[in-house]
Formats: C-alpha cells, sequence, structure tokens
C-alpha cells in the first residue's frame, strides 16, 4: 500500500527543498494540505499537482491550452 500523506518534513524532502520553503507553500496555498488533528499533512498527489503546475507555468503554458 502506497503513502497517501506526507508530514511537511517529508514534503521537503520530496520537492528537494528547504523545511522553511515547504512551510511556505503550505501556508501560502501554494500546495494544498490537510490538517490531522495538530497535525498538517500534504497529500500525495497535492505534490503532483504541485509540480505539474510548476511545470506549465514555466514552460508558458496557459490555462487555455491545457483545455
Amino acid at each position: 500500500m502506497s503513502r497517501i500523506l506526507y508530514p511537511t518534513d517529508e514534503v521537503a524532502q520530496q520537492l528537494g527543498v528547504g523545511l522553511t520553503t515547504a512551510k511556505a507553500l503550505i501556508k501560502s496555498g501554494e500546495l494544498r494540505s490537510v490538517k490531522i488533528g495538530r497535525a498538517r499533512r500534504v497529500p500525495s498527489d497535492a505534490l503532483h499537482e504541485y509540480v505539474q503546475r510548476l511545470d506549465r507555468e514555466q514552460n508558458g503554458e496557459t490555462a487555455a491550452e491545457v483545455a
């Protein structure tokens, strides 16, 4: 069974960024997350969505071109 939620430190590791950057992405809403009790977790599909969005933005693809 594959993992569906990641803690912030593992998100940082998966994205290859620092913990502060990962927390900032979550706080700003750029990276979708959920709260379970007091813990903040990032769904695995949110990581993929974030990276795909970055790829589209950096390669000049607009929302109209995707649709």
